[in-house]
């Protein structure tokens, strides 16, 4: 630890982060598509998940921080206003279209390195699916329906080759996946799909590292190399340089948790200059367990001194919160673990477990119920049929 390394007090550090991920106003991206635009910029992913127990996981984190936020608001944003795609971070996850540059390296990489699982994709069929694509536009799995079938090789494969072709193209860049339907996802040519008359210029792994850090400074505020590099752990010597340079410039301060010096941290010099409000009430959230504050377990250890448990693949006799149980925030404290379920048939969100992470109060109880019976109506939306604007 560096002598010079500011010790901040727990609270703060949950302040800074709190701040940075946006969870302390009320509406702070606006509504509707532009409002997943600006939170997708923003945060730097929405993970995807297909647990669907309740409102998957992408809608929910966009549905955190956009309280009027309409399952149709993504959709637009993906397939209309195309300002979000799909690709992997640390998970499959909605990245903003401004920053597709720094993925395509990956996409190259895949390309000249490709995964044995990808081995047996045959040369001459992909190339006759990107000619069919090519001619009658995007195609779901479910399109294709000359396929010779074979047996699974994974739980969740498919007996259909050419699942296998679409997910190949994908990964290397030269399909994305244009819309969604539930988890049924339609496969278009990303060049037709963006517009592109030529492949945009790929980026170099400083670059890489730039954005890196620049995206978790944005959505994180105070910033550890692990938390910076989760899911890229190969970016961390060019990132520790980026850092290094960094505050030798004083562009970055070196600061620790109060009590927790070995956990170095560091961040831009305005945190310790700016005072955050305290909120005039506690807001509460009902986090999904993907959510980028809850993503990262230690780090959500160090900041909420609460240990998050997934357990949805865990046996139902050693669960502890429960088969999907979401974190709840109230104020900067996380205050009980709720395990929900949506019964879709009735119209109830059901209450699975309640687990208590302080001491529970009566005015405690009725925030948390009050944000409950809003939840309730936002996992209502499914039932519906939704449409985007402008389609």
């Amino acid at each position: 630890m560096s002598i010079h390394s500011i010790p901040l007090p727990p609270a703060q550090a949950r302040a800074i982060w709190l701040h940075a991920q946006r969870l302390d106003a009320s509406t702070p991206f606006g509504a509707g598509p532009a409002a997943v635009k600006l939170a997708a910029e923003h945060l730097g992913y929405v993970q995807i998940d297909t647990i669907n127990v309740i409102e998957r996981s992408h809608h929910h984190i966009l549905y955190t921080r956009i309280p009027d936020y309409r399952l149709g608001d993504l959709e637009q944003a993906q397939s209309v206003d195309k300002s979000v795609f799909e690709y992997w971070t640390h998970a499959l996850a909605y990245v903003p279209t401004t920053e597709l540059r720094h993925y395509l390296p990956a996409m190259e990489q895949r390309r000249l390195k490709p995964h044995a699982s990808f081995a047996d994709v045959d040369e001459a069929d992909y190339a006759a699916l990107l000619k069919r694509i090519r001619k009658e536009g995007g195609l779901s799995i479910r399109d294709i329906d000359d396929d010779v079938l074979v047996e699974k090789t994974h739980p969740w494969g498919s007996r259909k080759p050419s699942k296998k072709a679409l997910r190949w193209g994908f990964f290397i860049g030269d399909l994305v996946i244009s819309k969604r339907t539930g988890m049924l996802k339609t496969y278009e040519l990303a060049a037709r799909h963006f517009g592109w008359q030529r492949r945009p210029q790929t980026v170099k792994e400083k670059q890489i590292a730039q954005y890196l850090l620049r995206r978790a400074l944005t959505a994180q505020g105070m910033v550890s190399l692990d938390s910076i590099c989760y899911g890229s752990v190969q970016a961390k010597p060019l990132v520790k340089e980026l850092i290094d340079a960094a505050v030798k410039r004083k562009q970055l301060i070196p600061v620790h948790i109060n009590g927790a010096p070995k956990s170095q941290h560091w961040l831009e010099p305005e945190w310790l200059d700016a005072l955050i409000a305290a909120p005039t009430r506690e807001r509460v959230h009902i986090l999904s367990p993907f959510d980028p504050l809850v993503i990262q377990r230690k780090r959500l250890d160090l900041f909420f001194h609460y240990e998050h448990r997934f357990e949805a693949y865990v046996p139902a006799d050693k669960r502890v919160l429960g088969y999907f149980a979401l974190p709840v925030l109230a104020g900067d404290r996380i205050v009980a673990a709720l395990d929900l379920k949506m019964d879709r048939q009735a119209g109830k969100l059901l209450v699975q477990q309640w687990t208590w992470m302080e001491k529970k109060s009566k005015s405690l109880k009725a925030a948390v119920e009050e944000e409950l019976h809003r939840f309730e109506q936002f996992q209502k939306q499914s039932m519906k049929i939704v449409r985007p604007s402008g389609r």
